[in-house]
């Protein structure tokens, strides 16, 4: 944990030097693929643990509302994107890891809700997380392609999944507030493609 050894000052400079070295051609990838499965009319899961399953929560709560800007949150005709954090099915969870173990509280799920097309967004610091593991081998042998995000090794899931965005430091908490940063960058992305606004905005001609 760098703030064990560093002052705010020195902590903010190292996690400016790591947010500076995030793979954008990564994040602009994790946009493409959520952006096709709202087209295609496909699911985007997502799932993690701790502080990464809250980030999961909090992703797929922008990534469904924040894709519609807000004055059409009212439409009922307005086409969403099908989005749905696993980590927030509180009785499935512990029903699933009360009966079976906590390595299927996911994968269950998925056996559920996934279906060909779909797309499945996995996020665990180490990449060593058995329950992402288990759903990530779930979902590459049923045609949902996984998209990864890790923190120090990668561990397992770097692996596996299909695609990914990988930020190489032995420091969960910042591993996490980037994961973070970058959901919202893909989010303000996603938005802008969907609703054709701010550079995805369609050119008015003069003869318009």
């Amino acid at each position: 944990m760098l703030g064990l050894d560093h002052d705010a000052p020195d902590y903010l400079v190292k996690a400016a030097e790591q947010t500076r070295n995030l793979d954008a051609a990564a994040m602009r990838r994790l946009a493409d693929a959520i952006v096709q499965r709202y087209d295609a009319g496909r699911f985007v899961f997502i799932i993690g643990n701790g502080g990464s399953g809250l980030n999961a929560s909090h992703f797929a709560e922008d990534l469904g509302k924040s894709s519609i800007p807000d004055e059409h949150l009212r439409d009922p005709d307005r086409k969403r994107l099908r989005v749905l954090s696993l980590t927030d099915n509180l009785g499935w969870i512990m029903a699933a890891a009360n009966d079976l173990d906590y390595d299927q509280v996911f994968v269950q799920q998925l056996m559920n809700y996934g279906k060909q097309g779909d797309l499945l967004i996995a996020i665990s610091g180490s990449g060593n997380s058995a329950n992402i593991l288990e759903a990530v081998r779930w979902a590459g042998d049923h045609g949902v392609e996984t998209f990864g995000l890790t923190g120090y090794t990668g561990g397992k899931l770097k692996q596996l999944q299909d695609d990914g965005l990988h930020v190489e430091l032995d420091d969960m908490g910042i591993v996490e507030s980037l994961h973070l940063l970058l959901f919202h960058w893909v989010l303000n992305d996603v938005h802008a493609r969907i609703n054709q606004r701010g550079r995805y905005a369609v050119q008015q001609t003069a003869n318009a």
